[in-house]
């Protein structure tokens, strides 16, 4: 792995880590984030977890985020946030990932300092682009640092990486927050949110995975990866079954996901 690697910790993100001293890690209970801490656990002096629990993340993300966090040896604070309270995310703009991001991060550095912190990092790589990722803005206005896209790791790389060093997220989907699942412009409320959740997790109980089930008009639109479209079509029959009760109609794209 390198000269000054240390448990599979490449050198220069060693490096780093070491020199901050302290880190409060901005945790979602995803790959890059869940890796981070696990890094920052090895190679800095104190490390805490800081995750924020709102209406757009499913229950699974925070059962992840504990059972990484355990395993890293790291502490967790669940921040409670209302995120739908603030008008600029739940009237759902173009731009409401900024507004969101802005919020989170927000709570994150607040609680951070309380607790003594003077940085807070997170889980952004070098296979994000800087310009396009939803948020990028608010993670520059507010500081936060990203330890992973400042050593040049990929996505690739971190998930080869937090592989070997056994966290159980290493191989876990992308998964965007339950909000992206609602068209722009149309307005986010709990129960969009809470049925979002329920859908998709008795989509994966079926077998599915790395999937979308997003509201348009009222009505359900399955998104699929090439690879389970075939399924799919097969248990359309099945998939209309569980959702109809929640939805005006359930359709499969036709358009599978990249």
């Amino acid at each position: 792995m390198g000269k000054n690697s240390v448990d599979h910790v490449p050198g220069p993100l060693a490096e780093v880590l070491a020199r901050c001293g302290e880190a409060a890690v901005a945790f979602s209970g995803g790959v890059d984030s869940s890796y981070l801490l696990y890094a920052a656990s090895k190679c800095a002096d104190r490390v805490t977890a800081y995750y924020v629990k709102a209406q757009f993340q499913p229950g699974f993300e925070l059962d992840d985020a504990r059972k990484t966090a355990e395993y890293c040896g790291a502490e967790l604070k669940v921040i409670p946030l209302d995120i739908l309270a603030d008008e600029a995310v739940s009237s759902n703009p173009e731009d409401r990932c900024y507004h969101c991001k802005s919020r989170i991060m927000s709570a994150i550095i607040e609680a951070a300092e309380a607790d003594g912190y003077g940085l807070v990092m997170d889980g952004s790589n070098a296979s994000d682009d800087e310009d396009d990722r939803p948020g990028s803005r608010a993670l520059k206005e507010l500081g936060i640092r990203s330890p992973l896209r400042e050593c040049g790791m990929d996505k690739e790389q971190i998930r080869a990486l937090a592989k070997e060093a056994g966290l159980h997220v290493w191989n876990k989907p992308a998964y965007a927050c339950l909000a992206t699942r609602i068209p722009a412009g149309e307005r986010i409320s709990p129960d969009k949110l809470e049925k979002t959740e329920l859908a998709e997790k008795l989509l994966h109980g079926m077998g599915f995975s790395d999937f979308r089930v997003r509201l348009r008009n009222g009505g359900a639109l399955v998104q699929v990866k090439d690879d389970q479209y075939a399924k799919a079509l097969a248990e359309k029959k099945a998939i209309v079954s569980a959702l109809s009760s929640m939805y005006s109609s359930v359709s499969i794209d036709t358009e599978t996901r990249k």
